[in-house]
């Protein structure tokens, strides 16, 4: 009978090397892992923002069979104060106070009617004004187009450190994109960039811009340009005064290029003449996931 030889109870570990080899492997795995989930991040936000144009669509569809047209979008108002596209929209979109839209609205900075006499958003907190007439001028609202919840409505003073360089009130409506790129300086809530927005003038049949001053532009560029020199939220400057023009911006300000907004709008399957993607309506402008204005991430209200 053969002895049994006992083998020695004694457990093998890992060497170094061989760890160091596992956890070579486990970071590349990391490394190629990242890049992927962000992307589908990325591609979640834009479904998420092509929803969100959807909405507001929608919404303008409704205001256009109300009133027979599309909100205005010029840079300032009919006393010359600036209240540009963005802020246009929104009124239309959920009125000034989110309470809907007041159809004897002119889109004036400050709510006033024609005649500069009657205030059509008032505060609840105007004891100068009897209650009665609150009740009365809710009821003649429009509206909201958008459910406030869901409208991502914010006001400039809860978006930028400081407006005062710029003509906005700063209690003036934005609606706001989905990217969630800005810090709420009340709430500390992350929201959007403001979305901006573009009437199309039918009358026109244009889309260059040279000369820069096209009276014949379907689109007017600068529509929204003092906004833009608002540059972004969490830029020290917060202000860039010497943007004349355009939709483009880098992280250090704002670029003077209104050949920007033309090149992205413009339809390049129409090639006889320069033509923009909607020109019977609006464009609308999401900064995108870098909230930057003028940028190949930017999203549109249209396939390019």
């Amino acid at each position: 009978m053969k002895p049994i030889i006992k083998q020695p109870n004694k457990e093998r570990a890992f060497t170094i090397v061989e760890l160091l080899t596992v956890m070579s492997i486990i970071v590349v795995l990391i490394s190629l892992l990242v890049p992927a989930l962000n992307m589908v991040k990325r591609y979640a936000r834009d479904v998420k923002q092509r929803a969100q144009f959807h909405s507001i669509g929608v919404a303008l569809d409704l205001f256009h069979g109300e009133f027979d047209d599309y909100p205005p979008s010029g840079a300032k108002d009919t006393m010359s104060v600036d209240y540009c596209g963005a802020m246009k929209l929104a009124e239309a979109m959920v009125g000034q106070d989110l309470l809907g839209f007041h159809p004897s609205s002119i889109f004036r900075s400050d709510g006033m009617d024609s005649s500069g006499t009657i205030d059509l958003y008032p505060s609840p907190l105007d004891l100068t004004t009897p209650v009665a007439s609150h009740v009365e001028n809710v009821r003649a609202r429009k509206g909201p187009y958008l459910p406030p919840e869901g409208a991502n409505a914010y006001r400039l003073v809860n978006l930028y450190a400081d407006i005062s360089p710029s003509g906005f009130d700063p209690c003036d409506l934005v609606l706001c994109d989905v990217y969630t790129r800005v810090r709420h300086r009340e709430t500390g809530k992350k929201v959007g960039m403001p979305i901006l927005y573009y009437r199309a003038d039918t009358s026109k049949t244009g889309h260059t811009y040279q000369p820069l001053d096209n009276s014949q532009n379907i689109y007017n560029c600068d529509d929204n340009i003092e906004l833009i020199k608002l540059a972004l939220p969490w830029d020290t400057a917060h202000y860039h005064p010497m943007a004349s023009s355009g939709l483009g911006q880098t992280p250090d300000g704002v670029a003077t290029r209104p050949e920007i907004f033309y090149e992205k709008t413009e339809d390049d399957k129409v090639t006889a003449i320069k033509r923009p993607y909607k020109p019977d309506s609006y464009i609308l402008i999401s900064a995108g996931f870098d909230g930057l204005y003028g940028t190949d991430d930017d999203v549109y209200n249209f396939e390019r």
